[in-house]
């Protein structure tokens, strides 16, 4: 797998550079039944399942090559709306897809593929005794939170709110990668993050806490208008949304969507 670094032609002044990992080549034209180059916007806590997933789709579809630019998914939403070459968007809420929906750049309407839940992520054997969000606010208690902004920040406020806990994060990060990096550096004592993201992580245990159950993120994926390759957009998004693509997802700590 390599790292690439790509502008949009009409959007670079706006967008800037995009970090794009690529699971193949994507020189292939674009072509039917998925073959040809798919360029995936993702929420970075799908970084580890739908990078697998990708090589799976690759490996299903000959001729085709998934690049996926992951990261917080009110900034890929922004991305999108200022013109940022993209073939499908996968959000880690509805309200950053709506950015999108609202901005007419999504080919109907949004599927919610997954669902995800808050845990405290703790370095292994939680040195802190940190057992819910209340000890977050203990003196001397350091917490790193995803800013308000995006998905997993949006969800630990209202866990936050709802537990009555006040704190004074010592980061805010624009996503979830980026709390668990300080956490796994040790500048902080906990982070709260998503229950897969911990899963994917060597090194750190979860605490489990009630008030996570008022703040369970709808992930919803769909084609944008401007795709490239529609046809490889849309059979990317059957194979991720078909039974074996949720098993995957839900292998990684992902729930599945109601009625699934």
């Amino acid at each position: 797998m390599t790292v690439r670094w790509i502008r949009a032609a009409l959007a670079a002044a706006l967008v800037g550079a995009l970090g794009l990992t690529a699971c193949g080549g994507a020189d292939e034209p674009a072509g039917p039944d998925g073959a040809g180059p798919v360029t995936v916007f993702a929420a970075a806590s799908l970084t580890e399942s739908f990078t697998t997933l990708g090589k799976e789709y690759e490996a299903a579809h000959p001729g085709s090559s998934v690049t996926f630019n992951f990261g917080g998914s009110s900034g890929l939403a922004t991305q999108i709306t200022q013109g940022a070459p993209a073939d499908v968007f996968a959000a880690a809420s509805p309200a950053t897809m709506k950015t999108v929906t609202d901005a007419g750049d999504a080919d109907g309407e949004p599927a919610v593929l997954v669902r995800n839940q808050l845990v405290v992520a703790v370095p292994r054997g939680n040195p802190a005794r940190v057992g819910g969000l209340a000890d977050l606010a203990r003196p001397g208690v350091k917490v790193a939170l995803c800013a308000e902004q995006v998905p997993c920040g949006a969800a630990a406020r209202t866990a936050l709110d709802a537990a009555g806990v006040r704190l004074t994060p010592a980061t805010l990060e624009q996503d979830v990668k980026g709390a668990l990096a300080k956490l796994r550096l040790g500048e902080v004592d906990a982070a709260l993050v998503y229950r897969t993201d911990v899963r994917a992580a060597p090194g750190l245990d979860a605490v489990e806490f009630p008030e996570s159950a008022r703040a369970v993120n709808d992930y919803p994926i769909v084609v944008l208008r401007a795709a490239g390759n529609p046809a490889g957009a849309r059979a990317f998004v059957d194979f991720v949304r078909s039974d074996a693509g949720i098993a995957v997802l839900t292998a990684a700590g992902f729930q599945a969507p109601p009625g699934a």
